[in-house]
């Protein structure tokens, strides 16, 4: 395994990791708060595939590159032997206050899909900083493919798939919120501006950075263990014609302390205007 270090006020919020010893995709891990607060998590032992902040989906034409098992339409969850890697490809610009990447997602030696990432980090406040993650998913074969998601497969409620983001089990369950909802049950599965998760001394704000991504609902989860994606296909497969390209950017502020909605709210308008 790879590492690159993020640094941010000349401090280190975080770690990038990267290569074939990275359970499949490159991933985020350990991200900080400008005090030094954990807000990732790293192979739990709910889910050890969960892999700090990452790009995750767990139906590309039938390949999983989100790991663990497959579910399976009137079957449930398999394991199969159907896992894609992301390969990385090489730097297009690396420094420490952010990256760009690209990327390759193989499966039985194919590639299906050409990523372009783009990582950088920016102070926002004296307690905030912002990860600016945006990727781009380009089909280079001859032919359509589609994304899908354990919802599109028969799970109601399971459309994740896309940027995801584990943040460490703590004894009591987050706060969730957005500028109009609060809790699990009242945020998952809507689209959202902006979406917060508050833990013990720490919040995340996460904003949809271009029109495509704000449309793509919230997956959500607090209860069962803290983690909070932007969806693909939460509902539907995503088609990618031969030669398309879909882009999707997430800006997320990690902030000490607990915020409430106004200041969550700002944060999340700063940042969708930068």
């Amino acid at each position: 395994m790879t590492t690159a270090l993020l640094s941010c006020a000349g401090r280190p919020v975080g770690r990038y990791s990267y290569g074939p010893d990275t359970d499949g995709r490159p991933y985020l891990h350990p991200v900080t708060t400008l005090a030094g607060t954990p807000v990732t998590e790293e192979r739990p032992a709910d889910h050890i595939h969960h892999l700090g902040a990452s790009v995750a989906v767990p139906d590309v034409a039938g390949r999983n590159f989100w790991g663990g098992r497959t579910y399976v339409r009137d079957q449930g969850p398999t394991v199969l032997d159907n896992h894609g890697t992301q390969r990385h490809l090489g730097w297009k610009l690396r420094d420490p206050d952010g990256f760009v990447e690209e990327l390759s997602w193989e499966a039985d030696g194919t590639e299906l899909l050409r990523e372009h990432r783009t990582v950088a980090v920016a102070e926002v406040s004296g307690t905030a900083w912002a990860l600016d993650f945006s990727f781009s998913l380009t089909n280079r074969g001859g032919a359509d493919l589609s994304i899908g998601s354990p919802a599109t497969n028969g799970r109601p409620g399971a459309g994740y798939g896309g940027f995801f983001w584990r943040a460490p089990k703590e004894p009591a369950a987050p706060a969730v919120f957005s500028g109009t909802h609060d809790g699990e049950e009242a945020v998952h599965g809507r689209a959202a501006d902006w979406l917060a998760l508050a833990g013990d001394g720490w919040t995340l704000v996460f904003a949809g950075a271009t029109d495509e991504t704000r449309r793509d609902p919230w997956f959500v989860r607090t209860t069962e263990y803290p983690g909070v994606g932007s969806s693909l296909a939460a509902d539907r497969r995503l088609t990618v014609a031969a030669g398309a390209t879909v882009v999707r950017r997430v800006v997320t502020v990690v902030a000490d302390g607990r915020l409430d909605r106004d200041t969550a709210a700002a944060y999340a308008r700063k940042v969708a205007a930068a």
